[in-house]
């Protein structure tokens, strides 16, 4: 096998090309038109893969999409996003902050508070907003779990509806419920499936010498579109290469993680920074290793719901 340390091969231009790097990349600010005109809506949105809910399809610094989207989301104190729907589900990952998220069915609504690594899964076809009732902005990542989402539908706009019925999600006053997975409101019920608490989680020791939190996936949420799991690699741990037949993910988001490619004999690696993102494509044989002191954290997206029967070995 052969180790190419420059970006000179058609493999390691492959793997550059499908690399994200966060200091490469901007914030956003226009990314929604809906909200152009409407102070209290303004988020920036940085694009990974794909361009989630945003209509700027053809930003050609993000990755093409196949089964998922990736971005990041920038959210200032004080401003919330209307609440909407899509046609397809779509997870809202806490990186910073505190986050607070609303479902809404027939004007009531029940709100849910996400810290650091919480998740939700807003569910297809039901009305969902989030607002920072925080002091600090909170960062998130989203994926929409389809290559390229229909545009969302908006049920409380501020353009259409008075501002406080649009800030609160279209839940008149003493009409918004807390989450709790114990209530027994049919919207309780519903979002207590939806919602992952990441100290909740059970943390699975693979063999290979690194954790694994599934956050969609068999062990978490079961649902048919994306596998989605938080990973915990220690300092000198690595796997050998696996294969998958759909593509995946890796987002940095603690320490640092080398990511390699081989094909043909060839291999080529490059090494992933805070907030820097690896897409592998299907079929392409691959692995991961913490060359670094500290350890890693990597939020990884797989594009089937499937259990591929992928084994990992300590490499």
């Amino acid at each position: 096998m052969t180790m190419h340390t420059s970006a000179t091969s058609a493999l390691a231009q492959d793997l550059a090309a499908h690399t994200g790097r966060f200091t490469d990349k901007t914030f956003d600010w226009n990314a929604f038109p809906s909200n152009a005109g409407f102070d209290d809506l303004a988020r920036a949105q940085m694009r990974y893969i794909g361009a989630g809910g945003s209509p700027k399809v053809g930003d050609t610094s993000t990755l093409k999409p196949d089964h998922f989207t990736v971005s990041l989301i920038h959210k200032e104190p004080g401003k919330y996003a209307a609440c909407h729907s899509h046609e397809i589900e779509e997870s809202f990952l806490i990186i910073d902050g505190v986050l607070v998220v609303g479902w809404e069915k027939d004007g009531e609504v029940v709100e849910v508070k996400l810290g650091a690594k919480d998740m939700i899964l807003n569910a297809r076809e039901i009305g969902h907003g989030f607002r920072n009732d925080g002091v600090t902005p909170v960062l998130m990542s989203i994926s929409v779990d389809v290559g390229k989402p229909l545009p969302p539908v908006y049920h409380y706009h501020p353009k259409e509806h008075p501002a406080e019925l649009a800030r609160s999600f279209g839940a008149a006053p003493g009409k918004t419920l807390p989450f709790d997975r114990n209530g027994s409101h049919p919207l309780q019920k519903l979002m207590s499936q939806y919602v992952v608490r990441h100290n909740e989680l059970p943390t699975v020791w693979e063999k290979a010498g690194f954790t694994r939190k599934v956050y969609v996936g068999e062990g978490g949420i079961q649902h048919d579109t994306c596998r989605k799991e938080m990973l915990g690699i220690p300092s000198g741990v690595g796997i050998k290469p696996i294969v998958r037949d759909v593509e995946d993910a890796y987002l940095v988001l603690e320490g640092s993680l080398v990511v390699g490619w081989e094909e043909n004999g060839e291999i080529v690696e490059t090494e992933l920074g805070l907030r820097d993102l690896v897409k592998t494509p299907a079929g392409r044989k691959h692995w991961f290793r913490n060359n670094s002191a500290a350890p890693a954290t990597v939020w990884s997206v797989i594009g089937s719901s499937e259990a591929d029967g992928i084994v990992y070995e300590a490499a």
